[in-house]
């Protein structure tokens, strides 16, 4: 049981994975590295789809290559652009929503994700979600904007409908340097459609 609850990431693949199931689409709305994307890849499997937005090149490709490592490529579509443009590519509704938000691990942190783009993103993932689906949103409140993208976001979550979504949110209050925290939206069974 140790290490359960250890960090938002390893939670939100928790949630991701008791609700995902093969055959389902999905969506990375930031894929970075390529860590989430080949763990909704892995859960879809071959008859499911992942679709992985990022806005930078270099994102896309490392995905990419892990994704070819892995022999995962053949259920992804990678997408450069911003996540806030994700009903732009998905035809159908989602069962699920991984955000990442921040800016790309060893990469240039002048480029994250913002509060505008990401509300955006997170208003039309919940309006293409299915019943019982589940978005996971990851903050990392301690980066230049990232305080003020999680307010940002909280707001509008509070705001959301319980008939219509089941809403929590998880703060590590013990561990130093403003940890990640993560939020969990997911549709109500026979909620509005």
């Amino acid at each position: 049981m140790s290490g359960l609850f250890k960090n938002a990431v390893n939670i939100s693949h928790q949630v991701i994975a008791a609700v995902v199931e093969a055959g389902d689409i999905v969506v990375d709305a930031t894929c970075g590295r390529g860590h989430d994307t080949i763990f909704l890849a892995q859960l879809v499997g071959e008859k499911g789809k992942v679709y992985a937005f990022d806005i930078q090149g270099i994102a896309i490709e490392t995905t990419w290559e892990l994704l070819q490592a892995n022999k995962t490529l053949e259920n992804v579509v990678l997408i450069k652009d911003n996540h806030s443009n994700l009903d732009s590519y998905i035809p159908q509704r989602i069962k699920a929503c991984m955000f990442n938000l921040g800016y790309l691990p060893g990469g240039d942190h002048s480029i994250k994700t913002d509060k505008v783009n990401t509300l955006k993103a997170l208003e039309k993932a919940t309006k293409m979600l299915d019943n019982n689906g589940v978005i996971t949103i990851v903050f990392y409140p301690g980066h230049s904007g990232g305080q003020e993208e999680l307010n940002s976001m909280m707001v509008y979550l509070s705001e959301l409908s319980q008939k219509d979504f089941e809403v929590s949110h998880v703060e590590f209050i013990n561990q130093i340097n403003d940890p990640p925290q993560i939020t969990i939206v997911q549709k109500v069974l026979g909620g509005s459609k």
